[in-house]
């Protein structure tokens, strides 16, 4: 829905000038009460501005639904941090910095607001499947195709998007391409799902396995029925 103006820093815009020309005698037609007036006219309009709570926020932001940036470390505890990881997980860990950088430009950049919170999602996942290459480097195999091929072909994708939309020109080949990719990343960010629920199939056996030994153990001490 359209906000409307205020009105009140235009009334004080004018008032200022009726005002000042009563007290000068109509001087603001000279050059020399001219500049003054028009400074207080302006001032007087931006007191009355900020009274009124205009937002200047950009039409079509989506509030509360900006992508999850990760938390900002300093470089040595991020280089510490490097340093003690295996080299695949800690290349898939730069591949991931790289990759959620140039998304978080495309999701500022583009203006469609489904695509972004498409490009949200996708974000989301990433930083989820990172932290998992971290904490559990057996999975690195089957996160390697992730960072290898899937995002990176899913980010040129969007960038061509993001060219596309800046044209400014409707047209059936772009507009046919643009809704393909549309269509590609609600595919791919269902699959991309699927990836992230298959890295915790391990640890839920494992987790599993845990339950059993403790339930065994407690009926053995007769801790349990």
């Amino acid at each position: 829905m359209k906000r409307k103006k205020p009105i009140a820093p235009y009334v004080a815009f004018g008032v200022t000038w009726v005002l000042y020309a009563l007290f000068f005698s109509g001087s603001v037609h000279n050059i020399l009460h001219f500049i003054p007036c028009l400074l207080l006219s302006l001032t007087a309009f931006g007191i009355f501005r900020a009274k009124s709570g205009v937002s200047t926020a950009p039409s079509g932001a989506i509030p509360d639904e900006q992508p999850i940036a990760a938390t900002e470390k300093p470089s040595e505890i991020l280089d510490a941090e490097l340093a003690s990881l295996p080299p695949r997980v800690r290349e898939i860990v730069k591949e991931g910095r790289t990759a959620q950088a140039e998304l978080g430009r495309l999701y500022a950049s583009i203006p469609e607001l489904s695509v972004k919170r498409k490009v949200r999602d996708i974000m989301e996942i990433t930083d989820k499947i990172v932290q998992d290459a971290k904490e559990d480097p057996d999975d690195v195999r089957q996160i390697g195709k992730f960072f290898d091929y899937y995002l990176p072909t899913t980010i040129k994708l969007l960038n061509a998007y993001d060219r596309m939309g800046a044209q400014g020109i409707a047209g059936e080949t772009i507009d046919g391409t643009m809704k393909s990719i549309e269509e590609m990343l609600d595919t791919a960010l269902d699959s991309y799902r699927k990836l992230l629920d298959s890295l915790f199939e391990n640890q839920a056996l494992d987790i599993e396995t845990d339950i059993q030994v403790m339930n065994t153990l407690l009926k053995r001490e007769g801790f349990s029925g």
